[in-house]
């Protein structure tokens, strides 16, 4: 056994791991992080939400670049030179993970790169980067293992061609064509990439529509970008079989009636999800509970079934977002302290980084149709936006769901570039139980985007100055 029992272990050093430590140990405790990687940072950072937004700032650098002729600017042919992108890519991950190391020793995080196994609900084995092991007891402990990508049987064949998105993000060569399984974010932001590349992108997804969690009309403009520049988007279709066969893969689609084609592509990414990392280390030796989908059951201070540990982030169930595992950390690290705290937010913002991009925050439309609640809708069309006409993207939507009495915005959703940095304003008014009036009394500058949150108010009232919305005549 070495040294004396730590104060508080944190288990993973991804976007909920590593800031749980840190606020640990601003408020004064001593705290150990073991995580498989040099740096703190995680799956985001190293192989996941940090990288692919760099390539996606790429793609969309590429596709305005195409789109500027146009505008009577013309830059001649684009050449990506991949090893650079990949160098550029590499850089930032470096960057920001070194910089998080940095702050683990000013802050006096001791931080281990190895693995961590359960001996007991105060015991964990250590095997460290260098194959040393050794045993450090813990008086409380934070998981944050977070997840992985889903791996489907008798499609995930051993292929060098046949990726899920950590491969994709390695830039392993430039396809001729690529096929996307699976129609969320992580498919459409890494074809959206490829196709910046100059692969040929075909998308193909079981269920009627692309990005299912998100209402149809922000999923629209996207989808129809999308059709025009990808060769194909398949719906209502699934995968029956893949073989490699040397220079491409063989994949076999089956239609809803049944009906079976062929098509090869030289690169195949699988993105149909990701699972919780809540197997192989030890937790049947705590009082930690697992649920039937993998997710450890925690309570509304995320203290697990073992009062000794505090599981946060992907492990800990839905939904899989960065964002929702660093609140998550600060509400643990509270408990831990014995300061009053509870993870309960009014909204989880979501972002699609495509072109356009979509975000959404709180109650849908279609939440409120499936679960019976009657909801008033507000909506502003870029169209009518004067900062969306002066880029040339007039495709967006800005749209508010509100309580029909009380005029409280319940969720809030946007569709068009920067929809994510917009989305927190929205965010923001559903925390603060703000109403459509107040938004509408809001003073926004102009001429910004921002402007279409406050005039998707006042096209609630039906006085928005750049919106004529006709009213509905009384039976």
């Amino acid at each position: 056994m070495s040294k004396e029992p730590r104060e508080l272990v944190v288990i993973g050093g991804g976007p909920g791991g590593y800031p749980a430590a840190f606020y640990a140990a601003d408020l004064g405790m001593k705290v150990t992080v073991i995580d498989k990687e040099l740096n703190p940072g995680g799956v985001c950072l190293f192989k996941g939400c940090i990288p692919s937004k760099a390539l996606l700032h790429v793609a969309k650098l590429v596709n305005e670049a195409k789109e500027a002729s146009a505008w009577g600017v013309n830059f001649g042919s684009i050449d990506v030179d991949i090893d650079k992108l990949r160098s550029f890519k590499e850089s930032v991950v470096n960057k920001l993970t070194g910089g998080l190391g940095m702050l683990s020793k000013q802050r006096n995080v001791e931080f281990i790169q190895g693995t961590a196994t359960f001996i007991d609900n105060h015991t964990l084995k250590v095997v460290r980067e260098g194959g040393e092991t050794e045993e450090i007891s813990f008086e409380k402990a934070i998981i944050a293992t977070g997840s992985h990508p889903t791996k489907v049987p008798g499609l995930s064949i051993d292929s060098p061609r046949v990726v899920d998105s950590t491969g994709a993000l390695e830039l392993p060569f430039k396809p001729k064509n690529m096929l996307v399984i699976g129609g969320g974010y992580i498919g459409l932001e890494m074809g959206s990439v490829y196709h910046a590349l100059g692969s040929e992108i075909t998308v193909v997804e079981m269920l009627p529509h692309l990005l299912a969690a998100a209402d149809r009309d922000l999923v629209q403009p996207l989808e129809k970008t999308l059709r025009k520049a990808f060769k194909e988007i398949k719906l209502k279709t699934k995968v029956a079989g893949l073989e490699d066969t040397g220079d491409a893969v063989k994949v076999t689609f089956e239609d809803e009636k049944g009906n079976k084609t062929e098509e090869s592509f030289e690169l195949v990414l699988i993105s149909i999800g990701r699972r919780p990392n809540s197997k192989g280390f030890g937790l049947e030796n705590t009082g930690v509970k697992v649920n039937d989908r993998g997710w450890i059951e925690t309570d509304s201070q995320r203290r697990t079934h073992d009062s000794h540990i505090w599981a946060i982030g992907d492990v800990a169930g839905e939904p899989m977002l960065a964002h929702k595992a660093t609140y998550e950390g600060k509400v643990a690290v509270q408990a831990i302290m014995g300061k009053r705290s509870i993870y309960d937010p009014a909204a989880i913002p979501a972002v699609v980084f495509t072109d356009p991009e979509i975000a959404w925050a709180g109650l849908t439309e279609q939440e409120a149709k499936d679960q019976g609640i009657a909801v008033k809708i507000g909506k502003f069309p870029w169209s009518a936006s004067g900062r969306a006409t002066t880029l040339d993207r007039s495709d967006g939507l800005t749209k508010l769901i509100t309580h029909p009495e009380t005029e409280q915005i319940l969720g809030v959703g946007i569709c068009g570039p920067g929809a994510g940095e917009l989305i927190a304003e929205g965010t923001l008014a559903i925390e603060m139980g703000a109403t459509v009036e107040d938004l509408s009394l809001t003073i926004h500058p102009h001429p910004t985007l921002s402007e279409t949150v406050m005039e998707s108010a006042e096209a609630f009232y039906g006085h928005s100055p750049h919106f004529y919305q006709p009213k509905k005549k009384k039976k």
